[in-house]
């Protein structure tokens, strides 16, 4: 009795053990360090030449006066119309093709080439021929994002399609399955983290054929007002324009990642993304 009463005593006079410290989140870690970067920007950018750079409360002061006169709503309209058709058609067209290539032997031979050659390929140099065939106007800017946007989409897909293991197709047409379920119930969803990683680098290249195309054909929305504010050596007003687009692709970005979630939960439980 007395060797249970001295260990119960001895088990008390331990101490506890220190609880696990949670890691910091993601979203707080992201927060310091957009803040700290805004300071130390602020700090250093007012002693450059503002002809040569800004800072941001000179670029929230352009912004605010962009948005009081209406024309950042109006270049941000200009924009994102021919932006969003040209990613959704890139989206649309890129996706089938690439699971075609991917699934189909002779498909693969015969246009897999076409797809490698076309993402190498400097697209820039194909707008002046872009524009001789369609013209300045709206659709030569949906042009230039599809084609821009289209080959990542189209080459994730094809190799997300050859990565798909052999077993699972085998169990398909161990079932008698057609080429046609297999490819939509089989290989379609083993291919999912690849497509919309896809979708996601295509994002980048929209943005970036939006504005090339805004700077080659008609002179308007985002492009033209970097350009006239360029011209005119009003570095804080170029910058709003700039940094829209960087909010634009990182919202963007993060509206595709909760799609992949919604769409794909099984790829963040198999990574074990859901933990952190």
């Amino acid at each position: 009795m007395a060797d249970i009463v001295d260990t119960s005593k001895h088990a008390a006079s331990t101490p506890a053990e220190p609880a696990e410290r949670r890691p910091l989140p993601r979203w707080a870690i992201t927060v310091i360090s957009l803040v700290c970067g805004l300071i130390l920007w602020e700090i250093f950018g007012r002693r450059i030449n503002p002809v040569f750079g800004s800072y941001p409360s000179a670029i929230a002061v352009a912004f605010w006066d962009l948005v009081r006169t209406g024309q950042l709503q109006s270049a941000l309209y200009q924009s994102l119309r021919p932006f969003a058709l040209g990613y959704f058609l890139a989206i649309v067209v890129g996706v089938p093709v690439g699971l075609i290539i991917g699934r189909f032997r002779m498909a693969e031979a015969a246009f897999g080439i076409y797809i490698t050659a076309g993402y190498a390929m400097p697209l820039v140099a194909l707008v002046p021929l872009l524009i001789l065939w369609l013209g300045l106007g709206f659709a030569v800017k949906v042009a230039v994002v599809f084609l821009m946007a289209l080959f990542p989409i189209c080459i994730n897909t094809w190799l997300g399609v050859t990565a798909v293991p052999k077993t699972l197709i085998e169990v398909g047409k161990s079932f008698v399955a057609p080429d046609l379920v297999i490819l939509r119930r089989i290989i379609l969803p083993a291919t999912l983290p690849y497509i919309m990683a896809g979708i996601r680098l295509a994002v980048g290249r929209a943005v970036v054929a939006m504005v090339i195309a805004e700077f080659f054909t008609t002179i308007s929305g985002l492009g033209a007002v970097i350009i006239n504010s360029a011209n005119n050596f009003d570095t804080a007003t170029m910058f709003v324009p700039i940094i829209i687009l960087m909010v634009m692709a990182v919202g963007l970005n993060w509206l595709i990642g909760w799609i992949e979630q919604w769409v794909a939960p099984w790829q963040a439980e198999i990574s074990g993304r859901d933990r952190e």
